[in-house]
């Protein structure tokens, strides 16, 4: 049965098969020619006891077996340093090309998979799936042993083949069967595998809940729910190799016997030799080769699951970008008629709204009336169901990658900061980033006493600055304002700021005669109070646009605050 990722999952592996195709090729050639002398060697000790018995010299083929042995063992030990760099190089392509497509597509894959799930298929599933150009590769000897053993067999006699043919069809009906269900059972397992990775992740982000609650022996029953289902499929995975083994080897040795008998009987009627009935039965054992084939093709089977999830992924489109640029302007935002669903839910609706260039609009409204959802979109960290942003005239959309990125900075509630010192977090978004600057947005966002007191200041590593949460915001602010783009979007990140502190880095970013347009959104009053104007979310529209001390006579208005109402309301 197929599924929706199965192509791009085969495409992937193709990819990442060519990623490494010297070495893939040249591990093929060393797997087949390992099986070469090893379907040469029965040949050469059967022509070494013909001549042994007969008493004449043997001393070349002696010399001929001792090179085969030689060389097989030569051959196994590149094959295992072929694999093994094989599946390192194809396991860091697909973390790479994977890490990059979830970076691209955003938001989206984790609100999709959970982070912990996430992790799982880029550690766990891209290292099983790197496994498959390597078992693939290997496959095609595991194959060829047997094939070269019926052809050995039809040279020494035609009666010989003829007798392990008439049993291969089991052998090949249970060897495809196994593939199969292996290939099942591997998806089921790492299925669990990924869900006990998300529930370990959602526990370690809410780690200071969970020990403020005493839930933590809860949390771990939660997290390790999934067990036994993890065990119940896991054990299946090996009762299916198991019984196809079983199946395979009984099978097995029934045509081993068979092609032993026929050689005896032809030896009898001196239609072979002693050497030949010896090279024969070791055919015969070539030509089965059930354990070298159950093992690549379970191999196989769990690479090809482990890529069907990483093929998910995969799926999961990223946005796609113009090749357009930015005219010069101020940076006016407009927004028109935008609309956002969320799981048939619609969270803005028709929303339209500029923001002139070099002005600071703060966004206001009830907790889950998409204040964080339009500064989203008002960067491009999301895309729009409806309708379409500009910036200075040009359709979001529209603008190549770069000149986006280069044009909107973001600061957010809870900063992620990046880079090996405190320097490198505040410059990360700067293509060579001056101690200067670095310093100058410190100051801007009141950033700089507390970088002082660490123990190397600005080289000090992330690892060893220890901070509060406000800190860790004013260096996200830091980041933000190193940014020098046309447009400056604080999504909440001001929430974690002392009044006093707020109001410094207001005054500080209005004495710098920063041009940016700055879209911020306000749970304070006196932050909505200090914006040149103020839009007013309610359910999923702009219930008004103004300046604060104009919208405050509304009572509706007020309760966003969290404002006692008045008797007396100014219509909007």
């Amino acid at each position: 049965m197929t599924t929706p990722a199965d192509a791009p999952a085969r495409a992937l592996l193709r990819s990442a098969t060519r990623h490494s195709a010297a070495r893939t090729a040249a591990l093929c050639l060393v797997s087949t020619a390992a099986t070469g002398a090893g379907l040469l060697l029965p040949l050469a000790l059967g022509r070494t006891l013909d001549l042994l018995l007969t008493g004449a010299p043997a001393t070349r083929w002696v010399l001929y077996c001792a090179g085969l042995v030689l060389s097989l063992a030569l051959l196994d030990a590149c094959q295992s340093v072929l694999v093994g760099t094989v599946d390192a190089r194809t396991t860091a392509w697909l973390r790479g090309r994977l890490t990059r497509h979830v970076l691209a597509v955003g938001p989206r894959a984790t609100a999709r998979f959970g982070s912990g799930d996430l992790v799982a298929r880029l550690v766990g599933n891209a290292a099983q799936a790197g496994t498959a150009p390597a078992a693939r590769a290997a496959l095609v000897a595991a194959f060829a042993g047997p094939v070269g053993g019926i052809v050995a067999l039809a040279l020494i006699d035609p009666w010989l083949a003829a007798v392990f043919l008439a049993g291969a069809p089991v052998l090949a009906l249970l060897l495809r069967a196994f593939a199969r269900d292996t290939s099942r059972c591997a998806t089921r397992y790492q299925q669990e595998q990924g869900r006990i990775a998300a529930a370990l992740a959602e526990a370690v982000d809410g780690h200071r809940t969970i020990a403020a609650a005493g839930t933590a022996d809860r949390e771990t029953a939660r997290i390790l729910r999934p067990l036994p289902e993890l065990s119940r499929a896991g054990h299946l995975m090996w009762r299916v190799q198991g019984r196809a083994a079983a199946r395979a080897i009984a099978v097995a040795p029934l045509l081993q016997l068979g092609v032993v008998a026929v050689a005896g009987v032809l030896l009898a009627r001196h239609r072979l030799t002693v050497g030949e009935v010896l090279a024969a039965s070791r055919y015969a054992v070539l030509a089965t080769g059930v354990g070298m084939l159950v093992a690549q093709l379970a191999g196989v089977a769990r690479a090809r699951a482990a890529a069907g999830r990483l093929g998910e992924v995969v799926t999961e489109p990223a946005p796609a970008y113009g090749g357009r640029r930015l005219p010069p302007g101020p940076g006016r935002l407009e927004l028109r008629g935008v609309s956002f669903r969320r799981g048939g839910h619609t969270v803005l609706d028709g929303v339209d709204l500029v923001v002139p260039g070099g002005t600071t609009l703060a966004l206001v409204g009830r907790s889950g009336t998409g204040k964080s959802l339009l500064a989203a979109l008002a960067g491009r960290l999301a895309d729009p169901d409806d309708g379409e942003v500009l910036l200075d005239g040009v359709p979001l959309g529209e603008l190549t990658h770069d000149e986006l990125r280069r044009a909107v900075a973001y600061a957010f509630e809870r900063p992620v900061l990046l880079g090996r010192t405190v320097e490198d977090a505040i410059g990360l978004s700067l293509p060579a980033p001056s101690p200067a600057l670095v310093r100058q947005a410190a100051r801007t966002a009141r950033a700089e006493d507390f970088v002082s007191r660490l123990p190397k200041g600005y080289a000090t590593s992330l690892t060893d600055a220890p901070r509060s949460g406000g800190e860790s915001q004013r260096l996200g602010l830091a980041r933000a304002f190193a940014h020098s783009g046309r447009l400056l979007i604080l999504d909440d990140a001001l929430s974690s700021l002392d009044t006093v502190t707020e109001a410094r880095i207001a005054e500080a970013l209005a004495d710098a005669g920063s041009s940016a347009t700055r879209l911020l959104i306000a749970h304070r009053a006196v932050t909505a109070a200090r914006a040149d104007a103020v839009a007013w979310l309610d359910g999923g529209r702009v219930r008004a646009v103004g300046r604060h001390e104009e919208l405050w006579g509304i009572t509706a208005y007020r309760e966003t605050f969290g404002a006692e109402p008045v008797t007396e309301e100014v219509s909007s």
